[in-house]
């Protein structure tokens, strides 16, 4: 997000100081004008041009650098929101955080920047591919960004800060009510920040392309429409038969070793704790402030042993991602993952497809065992592998499992562009979000806790773009790990014997070491041969849980 500049930008042709002339014999002299035309007069301005363009670039990267500080400096603040900031220090924090956010938001706006890249644009062909990348991502982002008022920067983030501290004593308390005059502030924040980027086609186009490059709302639609087609069948197919039996996961199980279980996969799947580190908090997330400092977090329930362990398996997958861009990128906008959707396939590619596989638990059930012999002895490894992924239509998203997840995406998009329109108010969301659980999944939530208080999006900030990544990612999650298992075919032997280093490999290889330099549709494209399809994933969805469900073969 960023200031409306108060001009245009405009190219500038570069300027090269004038060297100090020296005296020259008349014979020198004409022999140097004599070599110059027999060499051709446009190599000396070849260079002079090359020289210009690296120090347009090393000048780009430094003010990069310093924007790029700058914002870390402003997640720190949000992650120790987060984790451990006093209750009473969140009035300061919000006002911090948005002071950081002004100073990155107002650098980066810069029309000295701007020259800069309007200086290198034309260029890129004789660029590096790395640099030709830098200067194309930071284009993008500094025309969206040049829209943006800073004042709004200033007031969107002490909204959120602000929102997100109420969030996190209203949602144990039940109390929507006293969360309304904050949503209704980010709705009217949100709607006006999708203004600065009208015409539109539909008022959540800019948020959904702030997430996903090129994306649009008819395009999620679409994907949601023949995603739904598919799953509905399957989710009423696999609620027809009894449960599974996941009563082994709902006993009593101790924090800390919960803690040290999780993070030890984590550790063994490639998350480097060198550069990491895992804490606890109210809603799992995964951040980044450098290449050597990318933590995640997760949340603890000793009633259920799913929650602390898949959310940590969950955001390692994000943080291993990070982990693995290319260092060169560190300190400018490439230094990232491309997408939230791509960013979303790697959290759903370790939490579930790895880490709910019956190989994975092949290998590690005897180790959680050992970690909770009281529980777990005379647990049958296929009671737990069912447990793991028992399918039923409940009510929170995070503890859903992978067939009705979706569903709930699905809702919360559609709630989103409810209240975007001005269809849907928010005093009116507590039984909207009733009427929806109840058609799309068949529960009603007894309370606001476990409804339209669950997830944090919302409120900490922003209404619209965020939820259909999830779905994404599912769909993506899948295609990647095909395409990895035809390079790597040993990759569930390997799964099953503890080890992950081809499938980690491939994915640094094909995805994370690229960090922002490819298109999300182009990445896709070179790491898997194909753009975004569906096939793999209902292939996924349909072999595991057919044959756990002992499903009828699905129809080709």
């Amino acid at each position: 997000m960023a200031r409306t500049p108060s001009k245009p930008r405009s190219k500038t042709r570069n300027k090269t100081r004038k060297a100090k002339s020296h005296k020259k014999t008349p014979d020198r002299s004409k022999l140097h004008r004599s070599i110059t035309a027999r060499a051709g007069k446009t190599r000396p301005a070849a260079r002079a041009s090359r020289t210009s363009a690296e120090d347009k670039l090393a000048e780009l990267k430094r003010r990069l650098l310093e924007i790029s500080d700058l914002r870390a400096a402003s997640s720190v603040l949000s992650w120790d929101q987060a984790t451990y900031m006093p209750k009473e220090g969140a009035a300061a924090r919000g006002r911090q955080g948005a002071t950081l956010q002004r100073l990155a938001h107002e650098k980066f706006v810069d029309p000295a920047l701007g020259r800069l890249i309007d200086a290198l644009a034309p260029q890129a062909a004789s660029l590096s591919e790395d640099d030709a990348s830098l200067v194309r991502v930071v284009q993008r982002s500094f025309e969206k960004a040049i829209k943006v008022p800073a004042e709004y920067v200033v007031r969107a983030s002490v909204l959120g800060a602000a929102s997100y501290d109420a969030w996190t004593r209203a949602r144990p308390a039940n109390d929507f009510a006293a969360m309304v005059p904050f949503l209704e502030q980010i709705l009217d924040i949100s709607r006006e920040y999708a203004e600065f980027f009208a015409p539109y086609e539909h008022i959540a186009d800019p948020f959904i392309d702030d997430a996903e490059e090129g994306m649009t709302t008819a395009a999620v639609q679409k994907l949601f429409k023949t995603l739904r087609r598919e799953l509905l069948p399957l989710v009423r197919a696999i609620a027809e038969q009894a449960p599974a039996d996941d009563r082994c996961l709902r006993q009593t199980f101790g924090e800390p070793a919960q803690l040290a279980f999780g993070l030890r996969v984590a550790q063994r799947m490639g998350y480097d704790l060198d550069r990491g580190r895992l804490d606890k908090t109210h809603h799992p997330f995964c951040t980044r402030f450098s290449a050597g400092d990318i933590r995640i977090t997760t949340r603890v329930r000793e009633d259920d042993l799913g929650d602390a362990l898949f959310s940590t398996l969950h955001e390692a997958g994000h943080a291993m991602y990070e982990q693995g861009v290319s260092l060169a990128f560190d300190g400018t906008p490439l230094g990232h993952g491309v997408s939230a959707g791509v960013h979303e396939s790697q959290s759903r590619l370790w939490e579930n497809v790895v880490g709910r596989s019956r190989g994975f638990w092949e290998h590690y059930f005897p180790q959680l065992q050992q970690s909770f012999p009281d529980q777990f002895t005379g647990v049958a490894l296929d009671t737990f592998y069912r447990a793991v992924n028992k399918v039923e239509r409940s009510l929170i998203r995070t503890d859903a499992d992978e067939v009705t997840y979706n569903l709930h995406i699905m809702l919360r998009f559609g709630l989103e562009l409810e209240m975007l329109g001005g269809r849907l108010r928010i005093k009116d969301l507590p039984e909207a979000w009733r009427g929806a659980m109840k058609s799309d999944l068949g529960v009603t939530p007894p309370d606001d806790r476990d409804g339209c208080l669950q997830d944090v999006h919302w409120f900490g900030g922003g209404i619209g773009g965020a939820f259909q990544s999830y779905t994404i990612g599912n769909v993506l999650a899948a295609q990647f790990y095909d395409a990895a298992l035809k390079a790597h075919p040993d990759i569930p032997c390997e799964i099953a014997s503890g080890t992950f280093t081809a499938l980690h490999g491939w994915l640094v290889d094909n995805i994370y070491r690229h960090g922002r330099k490819y298109r999300p549709n182009e990445l896709v494209q070179r790491a898997t041969g194909s753009p975004m399809r569906m096939e793999p994933y209902l292939a996924y969805l349909h072999g595991k849980y057919g044959e756990l469900y002992q499903l009828p073969a699905r129809p080709s």
